[in-house]
């Protein structure tokens, strides 16, 4: 069964590149397009790998879904990319902060992401 990875971002275009790009790859990909629509994703999809979250979002940023997802026991593990335009230090440090595995500034090579995607994933 091909991992399965959660990608939000508020860009239509940024969500179907980079399910694009993971899909080439092999993995299963469901997209969300803000912090709340990514919750709700995360919770009826049930086998969540990996989530791929962008910073600034309606609704519900990247922040608040991040701490979101890790104050819930069920998805504590689940490694997290953020996959931002905001790329100084105290951005890093809070995505860092809250539970995020990996910061990346886009725009991300996809090199670059896959290799990352698939060292989180082991």
């Amino acid at each position: 069964m091909p991992k399965h990875i959660l990608v939000v971002d508020d860009s239509k275009t940024v969500r179907n590149l980079v399910a694009f790009i993971l899909k080439k790859e092999g993995f299963r990909v469901t997209t969300a397009e803000d912090g709340l629509d990514g919750l709700e994703q995360l919770y009826n999809a049930g086998d969540v790998d990996l989530i791929i979250a962008d910073v600034n979002m309606p609704r519900m940023d990247g922040f608040t879904y991040i701490k979101n997802v890790r104050e819930n026991e069920k998805y504590v593990d689940i490694p997290i990319i953020v996959l931002s335009t905001e790329g100084q230090d105290k951005d890093i440090q809070q995505g860092l902060n809250l539970g995020a595995n990996l910061y990346m500034v886009k725009p991300a090579q996809p090199e670059k992401m896959i290799k990352n995607v698939k060292m989180l994933l082991g």
